[in-house]
């Protein structure tokens, strides 16, 4: 694995935790259908896809807010999914429709896969910088 490093670490702050939001399903229920909390699925597809990475087509985000070619890889297959959702209901359709689409667990699926690995690399970017005593 080529760890690129992170050009704009501000970025990453943002698509990690959408990236997290879209594994969790019990998040989604909670936060997205409350009407009082200020997080639903339009801000984390804000962020994924406009804002802070481009998961349509995220190769340009290499070494800026993705990290490695696999978590590059998995944030085009995120991109697909949910694009084939959002193709099945209806851009403008309620958080809720999305929720229960037949294609959604796999939105949930490749969310959690790519979680799993931007949180490990992460980590292990961390852990490089405190052996080579950057101070914590």
């Amino acid at each position: 694995m080529i760890d690129h490093g992170i050009a704009l670490p501000y970025h990453r702050l943002h698509v990690v935790p959408a990236v997290v939001a879209l594994a969790s399903p019990t998040w989604q229920r909670e936060t997205w259908l409350d009407p009082e909390r200020l997080e639903d699925l339009a801000h984390t597809v804000h962020v994924l896809f406009d804002d802070f990475c481009h998961a349509d087509d995220p190769a340009p985000c290499l070494g800026y807010s993705l990290r490695t070619e696999e978590e590059v890889e998995l944030m085009a297959r995120l991109g697909t999914a949910y694009g084939a959702v959002q193709d099945a209901v209806g851009a403008t359709a309620p958080d809720e429709a999305y929720l229960d689409a037949p294609g959604w667990p796999a939105v949930i699926s490749v969310a959690a896969r790519l979680a799993q690995v931007m949180v490990t690399n992460d980590l292990l970017a961390l852990e490089k910088l405190h052996q080579a005593g950057h101070p914590s």
